[in-house]
């Protein structure tokens, strides 16, 4: 929840929590009953918080998970009758273009392309960009793999302390890039060091504060930092290296991601392979931000005369 000032907006409230609604769809197809009530659990809250608020204007949307369960429409019930809020499910190419709104600040235009990208519980959204000074970022090419932390690590298991098994994993999500690599040419200009990386995920945000090691997660330190490609790939092996038990008590891991991060690294890791740039800046922002300028938008167009 936020209010506009001149230069964006000023955040006044905010609530996240890990629900994994996904989990198990890979395999039935289906949102599980017990997904579905810790969904609508933490649901309740942010209606509870929005009435408290008085919110004027909102949005709510689902993405994957939604979009691939053959029992999405009754999901959608239940979250209307028992918490109040209608959900909206966007397609892939929209929840690409929220996330680039919202963290399209960070973008670095002293180079003329970024590959941005947004992993999700249960697919990873990349953007091949060109950047301009001044000038709103041109997508040249974008794609939606079907894959995320939820899935991956439902299909592949926990891979932590097991190179080989990791390498499977990392060598899985580089086959789905295959295609979206072939339809564009990107390698010129990475060669040129022409191109940042643009990452926007808890799993990029956690793998920022371990680099930095950090105590605690301290977003005013995470968001916008940069890391080199080296840097990057040291803190992937670190963590993946580590058994649950360490993740799970890691001070910027934790339980709720401890399971989760491996995929993700993996993800990450099949990305740099691809696309080799030099140095990639971090995202603690996505899609609420782009929703969040959406709906400011169009509250100042119908302000207009």
């Amino acid at each position: 929840m936020a209010r506009p000032t001149r230069r964006g907006f000023r955040v006044i409230d905010a609530f996240s929590r890990i629900v994994r609604l996904g989990e198990g769809v890979g395999a039935s197809g289906r949102l599980s009953d017990d997904a579905i009530s810790r969904t609508i659990s933490a649901l309740k809250i942010c209606a509870g918080k929005m009435r408290r608020r008085r919110v004027t204007r909102s949005r709510s949307i689902a993405t994957e998970a939604c979009r691939r369960a053959s029992n999405c429409d009754e999901f959608l019930r239940r979250v209307r009758d028992e918490a109040g809020i209608e959900l909206d499910i966007i397609t892939p190419a929209e929840e690409a273009e929220l996330a680039l709104a919202g963290c399209s600040p960070l973008l670095d235009s002293r180079c003329r392309r970024a590959v941005v990208f947004d992993i999700g519980g249960g697919s990873t959204e990349l953007m091949w960009l060109g950047l301009s000074n001044g000038q709103k970022p041109e997508i040249l090419g974008w794609t939606s793999l079907p894959c995320g932390v939820v899935t991956l690590s439902e299909e592949f298991g926990d891979c932590g302390g097991d190179p080989e098994a990791y390498g499977h994993l990392v060598d899985h999500v580089s086959g789905l890039l295959d295609p979206f690599i072939s339809d564009h040419d990107m390698q010129a200009a990475i060669r040129d060091g022409d191109v940042h990386m643009l990452g926007t995920s808890g799993t990029v945000t956690t793998l920022a504060a371990v680099h930095l090691g950090l105590t605690r997660y301290d977003r005013s330190r995470v968001d916008g930092a940069w890391l080199s490609t080296g840097d990057l790939g040291k803190v992937t092996r670190a963590v993946s290296a580590m058994p649950y038990d360490q993740r799970a008590n890691h001070a910027c891991i934790r339980r709720g991601r401890a399971d989760l991060v491996i995929a993700g690294c993996a993800i990450i890791e099949a990305i740099s392979k691809a696309w080799p740039a030099e140095k990639l800046r971090v995202a603690d922002r996505g899609l609420r931000e782009g929703m969040l300028l959406a709906l400011m938008g169009a509250a100042d167009a119908e302000a207009r005369p």
